[in-house]
Formats: C-alpha cells, sequence, structure tokens
C-alpha cells in the first residue's frame, strides 16, 4: 500500500516536485545585497549589484574587490571612477578619477574624463583648471579670467615638474574651465583643447589660494528619473528604516525589501516573525530575482513542511 501511496503522490503531485527543484537552484544561485560598499554606506538608490538599490543605477554603479577592500566606482563609457563620497541629502557625489592631478601628484591624462548623457549624473559644484596646454588656451570662451589666481595658485605646486614643465610656468598654459562642462560625446576632450592634464576641484577650502588645501574631485548630482516614483521612494525608505535593503524583482523591476531574516518582501521588515503576508510575498518574489538573499533555514522548513503535509 505504501509503494502505491507513493506512486500516487508523484503522480499526482509533478508541479511539487518542479517546484522543489527549482528551489534548489534558486538558492544556489542568489547573492546579497549589502549596505556598504568598503567604507561607504549604501542606501537607495545605490547598490553591490544587480537586484539591489535602484535598476536605473546598476548599470553604471559597482562594488569591486581589489584584493584587499572594497571600492564603490562609477562605470562610464571612458572608464571607472572610484566614488570617495555620497551625500544623500543633496543627492551629490564625489568621483576621484585616476588620471586627474593634485598639487602633490600631477600627470599627464592619457584618457579623457566622461559621463553617459543617458545616466542620472550631472556635473555639479566643479571648476576643471586645465593644465599644460598650448598658448593662447586663455583667449577660448571656456575659460573664466576672473578665477586666473587659480592658475597662479596651483602652478606654485612642486609637482608640475611631472607634467614636463619648469617650477612656476607660464600663466598662458592654463585656464580655468567654469562652470565645468563636457563637449557633445560627453567628454573633456584634453586633446582637442590641446592641454596635457588637468586638476578639478570641488572646494577651495578657507584658503582659496592655497592649492593644498583643495578638496580635488568632481562632485555629481544623481537623480531618480521619471522611472523612480514618490511611491517606490517612499516604500524604500520604509524599508530601511525597518532594517531592510531597497532591491528590485526582475523582471519588471518590482519593488523588493531585502532583509536580514533571509527573506524579500514587498513591504518592509519591521515583523521579525516571517508571517502570511511575508511567505506569500518572498514566494511570489524569490521567483521573481534570483539576485536577493536566500532564506534562512527555518523558513525552508515552514515551506517545505507545508508542501510534505499536503501530500498526506
Amino acid at each position: 500500500m505504501m509503494e502505491a501511496k507513493q506512486k500516487t503522490m508523484a503522480s499526482a503531485h509533478p508541479s511539487i516536485l518542479l517546484f522543489l527543484v527549482f528551489i534548489s537552484s534558486t538558492v544556489a544561485g542568489t547573492t546579497t545585497c549589502r549596505d556598504t560598499c568598503g567604507s561607504t554606506q549604501l542606501k537607495y538608490p545605490f547598490g553591490t549589484g544587480p537586484g539591489c538599490g535602484s535598476p536605473l543605477f546598476t548599470p553604471y554603479i559597482s562594488c569591486t574587490s581589489n584584493g584587499t577592500s572594497d571600492q564603490l566606482t562609477l562605470k562610464t563609457h571612458t572608464a571607472s571612477y572610484p566614488i570617495t563620497s555620497i551625500s544623500y541629502p543633496t543627492s551629490t557625489l564625489t568621483l576621484t578619477p585616476p588620471t586627474m592631478s593634485t598639487c602633490t601628484s600631477m600627470h599627464t591624462s592619457p584618457t579623457n574624463f566622461g559621463l553617459d548623457w543617458a545616466t542620472p549624473f550631472q556635473i555639479t559644484s566643479t571648476t576643471f583648471i586645465l593644465l599644460s596646454c598650448q598658448p593662447p588656451i586663455k583667449a577660448t570662451p571656456i575659460c573664466d579670467p576672473s578665477l586666473d589666481y587659480l592658475c597662479a595658485s596651483i602652478y606654485t605646486c612642486p609637482s608640475v615638474v611631472s607634467l614636463g614643465m619648469p617650477l612656476f610656468p607660464p600663466a598662458n598654459t592654463c585656464c580655468v574651465y567654469s562652470p565645468a562642462n563636457l563637449d557633445a560625446k560627453g567628454e573633456l576632450d584634453l586633446q582637442a583643447m590641446k592641454c596635457g592634464g588637468y586638476a578639478s576641484v570641488v572646494s577651495l577650502g578657507d584658503t582659496p589660494t592655497d592649492p593644498t588645501h583643495w578638496v580635488y574631485g568632481v562632485n555629481l548630482k544623481f537623480s531618480y528619473g521619471a522611472l523612480q516614483s514618490n511611491y517606490v521612494t517612499s516604500k524604500c525608505n520604509t524599508c530601511e528604516y525597518s532594517g531592510g535593503i531597497c532591491g528590485y524583482a526582475t523582471p519588471g523591476d518590482a519593488f523588493l525589501c531585502v532583509c536580514k531574516g533571509g527573506y524579500n518582501t514587498s513591504l518592509d521588515c519591521s515583523n521579525n516573525g516571517f508571517n502570511q503576508n511575508q511567505l506569500q510575498d518572498y514566494l511570489w518574489d524569490s521567483f521573481s530575482s534570483p539576485t536577493m538573499s536566500p532564506p534562512s533555514g527555518y523558513v525552508w522548513s515552514f515551506i517545505l513542511a507545508g508542501i510534505v503535509s499536503s501530500l498526506f
């Protein structure tokens, strides 16, 4: 009789068996969303990979490891740039392009700094100082003569010799490009402007004529875009407040809250238990998003126990 019952169960519940196989493959392929990347705190719309944060940001933002630590980066058509800070109240971030010069380290820039116009990022509150340019660079309309003192200041830095220039080089080989902008390709084309390098400044500090105290980098303003409604933003804020990480399920990019308990929900993580609504949310969202955290053992035990009991 037992053998007959087993045959009946197998034939009567092929979908159950398929479901169990699917669960196993889903768990094996999952990754975890994190709320930090290195020393950078991550909140919506930023994420550590696909399924985390906003789908609008995923193609451009990544958390990569150099072997000793993790670094948040912005990828564009020209390069990948380290993100050194994010201000969520002002919706701005700061990049430190590797080819950018500073007072202590100047070098030529073999590649252009660039952004993709389709991205949710735009330059803001940034000043480009073009260095080692062929005269008469100051005659071009991009140069702001009222800021020539910045050229005089940065040319006092001993590292100018790394650009192949003498100490205290001629001021007519420098140009302050303000407000900073990019060309039609979304690039700071130094070759077209006949310049060897550039410095990028986001703050002059308390002493505007002392380049050793300037803050170097590129400030970008980020926007959520038309696809990110106030509804989703509000749900993400609630998710994060409850201790979760905001993410999304594919296809369709539906909102998900990734909870530390090992489950995904379309609500938030405020309930410590795994109630019926959260179970329903998890079952729906886990099939849609293989990039969320795998459920903990007690959740799978709960699910499997229900399946087994339904068979008898």
